[in-house]
């Protein structure tokens, strides 16, 4: 259906799952994915990248992965800090039920995998990791930026991958001119046409 999205609350489209084999935190797992999702078939390159060059997060703290379809950011999160509680948001309920069911897998009890609107609004966040929904438009992209980026803790790290040609360079430049009295936002790294941009919480 031409207006179904991986961003639709509800996709139309009708579930055919599928199971798919990914390496995550240096662990092969068996996960489930199904249409009407962010890449189904893989972790996409994107995300690759961020976590291919993110440090390694602490190892306990409240973690927040923005945008995490069936979970590889909160996956990967949840098993490199097993100590830190995930809270993982999206708009899909369909991959909020997946990435439940795949941290169940992966045998991490730690993500709580939720609606944007059902984050404790008193949280405070260790670290924000997110391969951001770009073609959700930039009015709502930055929306989500200046709801999330705020809730950082005082010099805490957000990591954000952003396609070079969909605009990597620009978003950072709003970012630091809107929210510069929030968060100092730095380039982080490039690779295969991504820019892995740091913001920190001032």
């Amino acid at each position: 259906m031409a207006s179904d999205h991986y961003f639709s609350a509800q996709p139309s489209s009708s579930l055919k799952p599928r199971e798919i084999e990914v390496e995550l935190a240096g662990r092969t797992l068996s996960l489930a994915t199904a249409a009407g999702v962010f890449s189904p078939g893989r972790v996409d390159q994107g995300t690759q990248v961020l976590l291919g060059s993110m440090p390694a997060p602490p190892r306990e703290g409240v973690f927040l992965d923005v945008g995490c379809g069936w979970g590889p950011i909160a996956l990967s999160l949840a098993l490199l800090s097993p100590e830190a509680t995930v809270w993982a948001v999206d708009v899909n309920e369909r991959v909020l039920e997946l990435l439940r069911t795949n941290a169940a897998r992966a045998g991490v009890t730690s993500v709580n995998a939720v609606l944007p609107e059902d984050v404790p609004t008193d949280l405070v966040f260790d670290g924000i990791w997110s391969n951001p929904p770009i073609r959700v438009g930039k009015a709502v992209l930055r929306d989500i930026l200046s709801t999330w980026l705020p809730r950082l803790g005082i010099d805490m790290e957000a990591y954000l991958v952003v396609q070079k040609n969909l605009g990597a360079d620009s978003l950072q430049k709003w970012m630091n001119e809107t929210l510069g009295d929030v968060v100092e936002v730095e380039r982080e790294s490039t690779s295969k046409g991504f820019r892995v941009l740091r913001a920190t919480r001032l």
